[in-house]
């Protein structure tokens, strides 16, 4: 059994969307041996978001944080320094796959097994189906009501759509980076690869 597989189902993810451009200012802030802790008070310090409230602009940050931190120090640093729009969007999606359990099973289970089916469409009665099939065993999950459900289902599309992933018709796209980020996540991490639909066409579970 993998890390991602003992990992516990957080439902935490129903904040904003992908949150690209706070996304890389926090990472922008975060020195290589600096405790994540310290970089979110330096973000909240800073005001790196804009949002009214001090609770939201917390839990915002804390969110962000708790995804770009599954990022190694190279990821960050192509996030940051090196990566266009698209690569930074994909790098966002790795993040939020490997911080949350739940996307990252939607990602293999749904999207991919779709994908390589030619089921491009994806209903949003897809997300239920996988939530009521995981919730039979989880108590965590069983315990979310509807009005969550329906929120972190919002949301997942949302984030979806902003990284690329499916379109704004929610049809699953093929996904493009650039050949350097391919290539380290091939070296790196390639069970990553099935997270991102045409880069991975193996059938196998991840």
């Amino acid at each position: 059994m993998t890390v991602a597989e003992l990992q516990p189902y957080k439902m935490s993810f129903a904040t904003g969307g992908l949150l690209q451009n706070e996304s890389i200012e926090v990472a922008r802030l975060h020195a290589p041996s600096e405790a994540w802790d310290a970089t979110l008070r330096r973000a909240l310090e800073e005001g790196v978001t804009s949002l009214p409230k001090a609770a939201s602009r917390r839990r915002t940050l804390r969110e962000i944080v708790n995804r770009i931190s599954t990022l190694d120090d190279e990821e960050l640093n192509c996030l940051v320094e090196v990566a266009d729009r698209q690569d930074q969007q994909a790098l966002l999606w790795l993040a939020t796959c490997r911080a949350y359990r739940f996307v990252r099973e939607f990602a293999t289970d749904v999207i991919h097994e779709r994908f390589l089916s030619f089921q491009l469409d994806l209903p949003l009665e897809s997300f239920d189906v996988l939530f009521a099939a995981k919730a039979e065993w989880d108590e965590g999950l069983a315990g979310i009501s509807p009005m969550t459900r329906a929120k972190l289902r919002q949301v997942l599309f949302r984030m979806m759509r902003e990284a690329n992933v499916i379109s704004d018709d929610n049809r699953i796209q093929s996904a493009y980076v650039s050949p350097r980020l391919k290539a380290m996540l091939a070296e790196k991490s390639p069970r990553d690869l099935v997270l991102f639909p045409g880069l991975s066409r193996e059938g196998g579970t991840v």
